[in-house]
């Protein structure tokens, strides 16, 4: 699998403070060897969209899509609670 990043995900996780980076990379290598590992809590958005959600820690989650051999990361963003 590989991985692309949307310039708004590059954008936000920037402005991600630097606990965020450490528990996204544990995330997204966990998403790589397994896109159903329990850590992650990953789920999709809507029955009929292609677009998932997953955790990177309680506060923030992250958002892709999947086509291929690829993963497309969205965004990364504070968790709405």
């Amino acid at each position: 699998m590989r991985v692309e990043f949307s310039e708004r995900f590059t954008a936000s996780y920037i402005a991600a403070p630097p606990e965020i980076h450490k528990a996204f990379g544990k995330q997204l290598a966990l998403l790589l060897r397994d896109s159903r590992h329990p850590s992650l809590h990953a789920a999709k958005l809507d029955e009929k969209d292609r677009r998932f959600y997953a955790r990177v820690n309680d506060a923030w989650r992250f958002y892709d899509y999947r086509e291929g051999d690829a993963y497309y990361l969205v965004d990364i963003t504070p968790h709405p609670k």
